[in-house]
């Protein structure tokens, strides 16, 4: 539906110079009027970008205390939405009105947020925030819906971002050093054009085939991402970019991310069409289990809570009743995890729910 526009996210992700326009196109579709991208890590400055017109704003706000010491950062940073919502509903009418943000975001006009939190393997928490005007009031299902379809292209992308700190890529080598994770770039075909370090070194996960492509060694990991690579010859979105492989006796376990290169990203890694990242989840304290699910296979809460019922044994009528909804939605629901999964019956999408209950 956004295909313009996800490519643009995913290009950001490498010319961090690009999010103010894609946040504005976000706007544009989300019906908001501002937004802005924050990147978290232990030890590290808080980063960001914003849409222009609020830049000099947020740039008071990143070499300044005013982030620590507003309660609405920390109560999102706390609460980690896996969806965005009202961020009203988590305040109390006090809260707003004193937080230090809120008082210097009204006078430019701006009200109602929006926000979801995005922690991710390596360890660092992206938060995208988007807002309304004043006396617009809150956003509707449908504004949330719509920022909710562009979530998995926002998480993939703030993986990337986070670890290039918000920093242009420069050139292949340069780019996937500066990562810090095991990566490759590959042709539209599957073909590896050029690997670091890291990744070679992990020669039982990932193993070289003919025509100089690559597999998995894990099966079921590995049907997944063939399934990725044959979707984005085509062009079309695939339902697993995000793929878990089960820890085995020296390594942990790792999730490998498949990002499709467009445009300028395209450009910068010499013509690859695809990006593989692969991380191990790491024991920062940013990264939240309950969201795990959510994040590995782009599954809405609803969704996440079902499959994690699931992934206990549960059968599909207890499952559905601890998560608070009806036999037939969940059948809906479970229709959509084998989607998002890459399995076609329970007991595949158990099983695969069960390798990865180590990353938890």
């Amino acid at each position: 539906m956004f295909d313009h526009l996800t490519d643009k996210i995913y290009e950001a992700a490498f010319v961090p110079d690009l999010w103010p326009d894609v946040l504005e196109e976000i706007d544009a579709v989300s019906a908001s009027v501002a937004g802005a991208v924050f990147l978290f890590a232990d030890e590290q400055p808080v980063r960001g970008k914003s849409v222009e017109p609020l830049q000099d704003l947020l740039g008071e706000f990143l070499t300044s205390d005013t982030l620590q010491f507003s309660t609405v950062v920390s109560r999102m940073c706390a609460v980690q939405p896996a969806s965005f919502v009202d961020v009203e509903s988590f305040l109390t009418a006090d809260e707003i009105a004193s937080d230090p943000i809120r008082i210097r975001l009204r006078a430019f006009g701006i009200g109602a947020h929006t926000c979801t939190a995005i922690p991710m393997p390596s360890g660092e928490l992206a938060i995208f925030v988007f807002q309304r005007r004043l006396g617009e009031g809150a956003y509707d299902q449908k504004g949330l819906d719509v920022l909710d379809g562009l979530r998995p292209a926002l998480a993939r992308a703030s993986l990337i971002a986070g670890r290039l700190g918000l920093e242009r890529a420069e050139g292949t080598v340069a780019a996937m050093t500066a990562m810090g994770l095991p990566a490759a770039i590959l042709s539209s075909k599957g073909r590896v054009l050029a690997s670091n370090a890291m990744l070679e070194a992990m020669s039982s996960l990932f193993l070289p085939v003919a025509f100089g492509g690559m597999a998995i060694g894990d099966a079921q990991a590995n049907r997944l991402f063939q399934q990725a690579i044959i979707a984005g010859r085509s062009e079309t979105e695939p339902s697993v970019r995000s793929i878990p492989v089960p820890a085995s006796e020296n390594r942990p376990p790792m999730i490998v991310h498949v990002l499709p290169l467009r445009r300028a990203a395209h450009e910068i890694f010499s013509g690859a069409d695809i990006l593989l990242a692969a991380t191990a989840v790491s024991a920062s304290s940013v990264v939240p289990s309950p969201n795990l699910l959510a994040g590995l296979f782009d599954l809405t809460p609803a969704e996440a809570r079902l499959a994690s019922a699931l992934s206990q044994g549960q059968p599909l009528k207890d499952a559905a009743a601890s998560s608070n909804i009806t036999v037939k939605t969940g059948r809906t629901y479970l229709e959509r995890i084998f989607a998002k999964t890459g399995t076609r019956q329970q007991s595949q999408l158990v099983a695969l729910l069960k390798s990865v209950d180590s990353f938890r």
